[in-house]
Order: C-alpha cells, then sequence, then structure tokens
C-alpha cells in the first residue's frame, strides 16, 4: 500500500463549518480504528496561515495534506479540518491539519470558526502542536494567545478535565538559543492560564493536570533543508509509542474507545457550535500588536547591521575599545528614539511593551560584547599588575607595601575602566566581574608571596647545608667523646645565624608573630633534621668507616707513618687501640644527641661487653632492641645490631692482624742469621790452632780476604737476605736458579778488570772497582733472569 493510501487524507470539516459524518466513518474503516481499542493517538495542528503547518505534518507524520505553492503567492491553503492517518508511527496516530488563523480570506470579523476549530482541536486531541514564528514570540494574534485563553476558559466550561499535550513548534529559529525562547512561551501560557476565571471545582487546580507543556524549534525549511529534515526526523521518534506512560500521551484518562471516536467528536463539534459568546481582542489592539511588533523589528535589523556597531563588535573581541559604553549608548538611544517616532501615535499600553521589548532584545543583542569588553579589562588590568609587582620586588621595595601599592593602584584602574564601558539604557554593573578580578589580584599576591617565600626558605636552608653538611660528617668521621658537643655547638651557631639572617629578610613581608615563629621553627627543623640525616647516613656506612678507622690506626703510627713490623712492635697493643677507636665511633653512631640532656651510657657499655667483659657476668646488656635513658626516635643502631656489627668487623679485620704477625715474624727470621752465642763460643775454642795457623801464614789471610769479597758481592747481589723472607724452600729454590750465572758474570767481569794495566798503587782501587762492578753486573744479572725474555749479552 502507498503512502497516500495509507494516510487516507479526508475533510472532517468543511470551511462553513459542516462536519463529515459519512466521510469520518469511511476513515474510521478504512484505517480500522475500532480494532485499536484504546491504543490509539490523535494530534492536531494549528497556527497562522501560510506558516508551514500542512509542510510540517508532511515531513513529520509522512502524510500528503496539499501545501501552498510560495510562487503562487501566499493564500490559504487548508480550509475546516483535515485529518489523515500517520503512517509507520505506532500505535495509531490520527493527526488533524487545522486551518490556519489571522487569514485575509475570512477577514478580521469573521473569526468564530477559528476559536471553534481550535477548541475542537484541544478538546479531541491528545498532543496539539501550535505552529508560530520564531521571530513571532512575544506578539499577542501570531502567539496565539487570545485563542488559547478564550479556549482554556471555555473548555473548562464545557468538558472534562483531561491532560493534553501542548507542544509549541518554533519555526525558523534564529540565532537565540531555545533555553531562552522556551521561558518566555511557558510564563505566558501561565498568565493565561492564571487569567482565565474558572468553575469553582477547578478555582485552584494547577495547569499541568489539564496540559503538558513542551517547546521544540526547527530551523528554516527554505534556507536549510537538510538541517530541517533532520530535526523533524529527531523529532518523530518522540510520537512512538507515545500513550507508554510518560510519553506524549501517555495521560490515557477519559479516552473515548475507537469504536466511539466518531460519535464523540460529533457531539463536542456540536456543543462548540452552539456556543456563540467567543470573542476575540478588540481590532485597535490588535492593530496596534501587529504594528508596534513590525517597527520594532525593523529598528532591531537596522541596528543589528549598523556598520559603527558591528565595528564596535568586531573590534571588541580582540582589545579594549575605548570609549565603549558612549558609543553604544549613543547607538542605542538612536535607535529607540526613531521607534518612539513611528509607534507615537498607537496605542500606549501596546507600544511601550513592544518597546520595552525592542529595549530588552537591543541590550540582549550587545551584552555579550559588554561582558567581553569587562573580561578584557579584567585580564590586561591583571596583566598589568603582574608586571608592576614583580617591578616592585625587582626593585627592592618590601613584598608588603609593593602589594597594598600595586592594589590599590589597579583596583582604582579597574573601576575607571569599568565605568567607561557603562550603557546608560542597561542596568547592569562589573559586579562579578570586579569580585573575579578581585579574588585573581588576592591569588596572584598570594601565590607570589607564597613564591617568595619559598625562595628565601630554599636560600636560608641551602645555606644551612652548606654550613652543616660538611663539618659534621668530618666531626663524626673522627668520633670521640668531644665529637657531639662540638656537633651541638656547630648546630647552634649556624642555625642562630641563619635565624637573625631570616627574621631581617622577613621583615619586609610584615607577616604576624605566629606566622614568623613558624616559618623559623621550620628553618631550625630543617637544621637539625640535616644534622640528623646526616648521621643516619653515616650509620648506615658504620661498618665501613669502622674498618676504615682501624686499618688506618693499625698500619700508621702516631706521626701517621706507615709501620714495618720489624718485630719490636706489640701488635696486641696496637690492635686493641684500634679497635677501641673503630668501638668509639660506632659508640658515636649509635644514637643521635642533639639536645643537652641527651646522657647515656652506650659508649661504656659497649666497651665493657664488647672490649673488656666481666667474667661471670649472666646477662648479656646488648640482647636488646633500646638503650637505655634512649628513646627509639633518636636510635640509630640497635644494641643487638652494635653485637652483629662488632662480630663481623673482628671476622673482617682478623686477617689484617694476621698478615702483621707473619710480617713479623718473617723479619725476625731474616734478621737474626747469626749463629747462637754458645755456638761462637765453641767456635773461638775449637779453631783456636787454625787461627794461629792463619797468623803465621798471611798469605791465607789474602785468599780469605778475597774470598770474602767474593762471598759478600755474592751475598748482596742474589738478595740472600730477601729471599729468605719468604721462607726457606722458595730461597733455596730461587738462589739456585741464580747462583751459577751470576757467578759467571762476576768472574767475567773480574777478568776484564784484570786485562787492563793497573799500578800496584792501584790495586785497593782495581779491588774497589772490581766489586762496584760485580755489583752492578749481578744487579743486571738479576734483572736478566727475572725477565727471561729479555736478550742477554
Amino acid at each position: 500500500m502507498n503512502t497516500e493510501a495509507e494516510c487516507c487524507s479526508t475533510h472532517l470539516i468543511e470551511g462553513d463549518g459542516t462536519f463529515n459524518a459519512v466521510g469520518l466513518d469511511n476513515f474510521i474503516k478504512q484505517i480500522k480504528l475500532k480494532e485499536c481499542g484504546l491504543s490509539y493517538a490523535v494530534v492536531a495542528i494549528m497556527g497562522p496561515q501560510s506558516s508551514g503547518k500542512s509542510t510540517l505534518l508532511n515531513h513529520l507524520f509522512h502524510t500528503n495534506f496539499k501545501e501552498m505553492d510560495a510562487y503562487r503567492g501566499r493564500s490559504q491553503t487548508t480550509k475546516g479540518i483535515w485529518i489523515a492517518r500517520c503512517p509507520g508511527i505506532e500505535p495509531c496516530t490520527i493527526v488533524m491539519d487545522l486551518e490556519g488563523t489571522d487569514g485575509r480570506e475570512r477577514g478580521e470579523d469573521d473569526t468564530a470558526f477559528e476559536k471553534q476549530s481550535a477548541l475542537f482541536a484541544l478538546a479531541v486531541s491528545d498532543i496539539v502542536l501550535i505552529n508560530m514564528w520564531c521571530h513571532d514570540i512575544g506578539r499577542e494574534q501570531a502567539a496565539n494567545k487570545p485563542l488559547l485563553k478564550t479556549v482554556f476558559q471555555v473548555m473548562l466550561r464545557l468538558f472534562s478535565p483531561r491532560k493534553t499535550t501542548l507542544m509549541f513548534v518554533i519555526r525558523d529559529k534564529t540565532r537565540t538559543p531555545l533555553e531562552n525562547l522556551e521561558p518566555v512561551l511557558r510564563e505566558d501560557i501561565q498568565k493565561i492560564w492564571d487569567s482565565v476565571p474558572k468553575p469553582e471545582a477547578h478555582r485552584h487546580t494547577p495547569l499541568s493536570e489539564f496540559f503538558n507543556v513542551q517547546v521544540v524549534a526547527l530551523s528554516s525549511y527554505e534556507e536549510r533543508e537538510d538541517q530541517f529534515k533532520e530535526q523533524v526526523a529527531s523529532l518523530r521518534q518522540k510520537f512512538f509509542h507515545s500513550i507508554a506512560p510518560g510519553g506524549l500521551a501517555g495521560d490515557r484518562r477519559g479516552v473515548v474507545p475507537a469504536s466511539g471516536f466518531s460519535f464523540s467528536a460529533q457531539q463536542i463539534w456540536k456543543v462548540i457550535k452552539e456556543n456563540k459568546d467567543l470573542d476575540l481582542p478588540a481590532h485597535k489592539v490588535m492593530v496596534a500588536t501587529v504594528r508596534c511588533e513590525e517597527i520594532a523589528n525593523e529598528k532591531y535589523a537596522f541596528f543589528a547591521t549598523n556598520e559603527d556597531w558591528l565595528d564596535i563588535e568586531e573590534a571588541v573581541q580582540s582589545h579594549l575599545v575605548p570609549g565603549f559604553g558612549k558609543k553604544l549608548s549613543s547607538l542605542l538611544s538612536k535607535c529607540l528614539s526613531s521607534y518612539d517616532e513611528e509607534a507615537t501615535y498607537f496605542e500606549d499600553s501596546v507600544r511601550s511593551a513592544k518597546r520595552k521589548q525592542l529595549e530588552d532584545k537591543l541590550l540582549q543583542l550587545v551584552q555579550p560584547s559588554y561582558q567581553l569588553m569587562l573580561e578584557h579589562i579584567r585580564s590586561e588590568t591583571l596583566e598589568n599588575l603582574k608586571k608592576a609587582l614583580n617591578d616592585a620586588l625587582d626593585g627592592g621595595l618590601g613584598f608588603a607595601v609593593a602589594a597594598r601599592e600595586c592594589t590599590a593602584k589597579f583596583m582604582r584602574l579597574f573601576d575607571e575602566r569599568c565605568q567607561d564601558a557603562v550603557i546608560k539604557q542597561a542596568n547592569w554593573g562589573p559586579g562579578k566581574v570586579r569580585d573575579k578580578f578581585s579574588r585573581e589580584l588576592e591569588s596572584h599576591i598570594s601565590e607570589v608571596r607564597t613564591s617568595k617565600l619559598s625562595e628565601l626558605t630554599a636560600l636560608y636552608e641551602s645555606k644551612l647545608k652548606e654550613a652543616l653538611y660538611g663539618p659534621v660528617e668530618a666531626l663524626l668521621e673522627g668520633a670521640s667523646d668531644d665529637t657531639w658537643p662540638a656537633i651541638r655547638k656547630l648546630l647552634r651557631q649556624e642555625t642562630k645565624k641563619a635565624v637573625s639572617e631570616f627574621s631581617l629578610a622577613l621583615t619586609g613581608f610584615e607577616m604576624d608573630e605566629q606566622e614568623e615563629e613558624k616559618l623559623i621553627l621550620n628553618l631550625k627543623n630543617y637544621a637539625r633534621g640535616l644534622v640528623e640525616g646526616k648521621t643516619s647516613e653515616e650509620a648506615a656506612k658504620v661498618l665501613y668507616r669502622m674498618k676504615e678507622r682501624f686499618t688506618s690506626i693499625f698500619n700508621h703510627d702516631n706521626d701517621s707513618m706507615p709501620r714495618v713490623w720489624t718485630g719490636k712492635e706489640d701488635i696486641r697493643a696496637i690492635t686493641k687501640t684500634a679497635r677501641s677507636s673503630s668501638l668509639k665511633l660506632l659508640s658515636v653512631l649509635a644514637a643521635i644527641r642533639l639536645d643537652e640532656e641527651d646522657t647515656d651510657k652506650i659508649g661504656d657499655t659497649l666497651v665493657l661487653t664488647l672490649v673488656d667483659p666481666k667474667k661471670g657476668t649472666s646477662k648479656d646488656p646488648l640482647a636488646s632492641s633500646t638503650w637505655e635513658e634512649v628513646p627509639p626516635t633518636k636510635t640509630l643502631i640497635t644494641p643487638v645490631q652494635c653485637k652483629s656489627l662488632w662480630s663481623q668487623f673482628q671476622r673482617e679485620t682478623e686477617y689484617t692482624i694476621t698478615q702483621a704477625i707473619a710480617s713479623q715474624e718473617a723479619n725476625k727470621r731474616n734478621n737474626n742469621w747469626l749463629p747462637p752465642p754458645w755456638a761462637i763460643a765453641a767456635m773461638v775454642i775449637l779453631g783456636f790452632n787454625e787461627f794461629m795457623t792463619l797468623l803465621r801464614n798471611p798469605l791465607w789471610l789474602l785468599v780469605i780476604f778475597v774470598s770474602y769479597l767474593l762471598a759478600k758481592a755474592l751475598w748482596v747481589q742474589l738478595d740472600i737476605s730477601g729471599e729468605f723472607r719468604n721462607g726457606a724452600l722458595p730461597a733455596i729454590l730461587s738462589l739456585s736458579t741464580k747462583f751459577l750465572p751470576t757467578v759467571t758474570n762476576l768472574l767475567r767481569k773480574l777478568a776484564e778488570q784484570g786485562q787492563t794495566p793497573a799500578s800496584t798503587g792501584n790495586y785497593q782501587h782495581s779491588l774497589q772497582t772490581s766489586s762496584t762492578a760485580s755489583s752492578q753486573v749481578t744487579m743486571e744479572n738479576e734483572t736478566e733472569y727475572t725477565s727471561p725474555s729479555k736478550h742477554q749479552d
């Protein structure tokens, strides 16, 4: 079935008021309305003639009502009331197209049918669409206000209350937001309802008991057809399932069953036709309303296209406009004066009302520019204040003085600029913008103040860190009984110095005593926290520091010279001294002692427990997690941790002690090469005869002397004493490999010296030279044999 067949368009009421009962019955049969029971909805549309009602219905409900041909002029298209079915919408929906009001064909005197048809639509329909132009909002006739007033009154008197949806369709919507148009319509409807005389039964009945008012807006069909169709398609969705709870026709009270719809409609029309006391507003008021509206629209359009206004509007988008208020006030005054001249002979109340509407529209037009002007004033003045405040502070002016002067100066400048932007026709003020500017000004000054205080605090914190960090570390490394008193003294001195300078710097902020004390306390706490943090850092490295101190004391004498373990040193005493010093370092770092009343026995406890333990004591003082008289907050190393660290320290330093003992024993062995005294005495007694023999034969003395020189040269060149420091077996193996080469080289050098002519007087000198040369040769030979890869000459 095509769309035309589905619509079944029928002329329900003729232009002369004749009700087409036969046509309605045929229509009901064709669409099978009787089968619907209560599941159907009725929609009607009314509004001015040639306002596009039929066009809207055809697009909204896919009907085929006759539309006006714009190329043939504007004239009456729909006569009487037509009815059709809306194809594609469930439940079954019937739409009625009413003849337009204000038509010239009927004239201003024949308006009874308009009232009757409107009243019929309200009585029969669940949903009534009131079609109106956007620019006609506020007009008495165009907005159907008098007609609605009469209809409300008659409907209250004739029919039982029934909730009908009044949907105002605003056509050719302009830039004015729907949020601004809808309240005007709702307010007008409420006023009409309040002014209508009501029967006693409904004297206090609210409008919402009879009507559900909705407002929608559509774009121009001729200028924005695609957008119009999209909006209509969206609106169409609201009519699906319209009778469901919450739908457009959700109130089903008093709904006539579909089988009785024809009879009910005929009876309603009959009652309406018999009531002839309906009147429209007087002709004079109507003419005044229409004409004053036209004049106001003309003046508004002229102002909106005025070049001077457009220049101001464009300029204010980017910057301040000098004389903004005077220029706009002059333009508005000219526009309103022109309206007064043309509308002076029309009815006073209408003329005044339309003038007020025009003025409101003009002010609504210029208000965005005014607000933008205020925003420019606010932002530019705030930027100027920021720059002026920074310049004042950079110039050395105190913060409090600079802030006061800048605040007073720029608040005064803001007020002057706002006064220049005032529009005399508007009762507007910069109150909200001024409050915002004041808040931003205070916020910026507060931010700068906080920033400057933070910078100042950071400066003195850095000074304290520089003054305390290194010295505290040095004092802790050289731990002694005076370490903590020295740290306390250093902390007091540096803190006092920093606080004094800091307090002097704070005078420029003129802060209250409580705030100043808080900042100074924070600085003191920072200094204390710095020392505590450094102490904690050193405590974490205590084992390394202990080993380092032990090694330094153990391996160096009192003159800081490296120790040579000759065998005369008391390793036990040196070890005890070094360990005691390391233990002192551990006791110093075990707890924080920054207060004068911080007294403890940690050092004594450690010495008595770890260095000089008393025999027979059953209780271990270090078997605890806390020190006596030391709170946990000041404890860095617990007793049990000290015991564990000491055990680890002893294990890791045992090797150093063992090496020292081994080196000392080796030196003793190497330096004790002479035979025992008893052996020397035996050799003297038993070798007396041989000694006498040598005295009787001097030649043997010469042989012995030469042999001594050779043996001495071999002793020196082979470094026999040095070899035996490493042990007997390694020394024998090393000497066995170097002995023959050394002897060979020594004899070769002696042979070379013997070939050189020498006098008897130079004999001794030759021997010395030979000894020296042999020594050098042996040294070279030793070097060669320690580096076998080198070539031998």
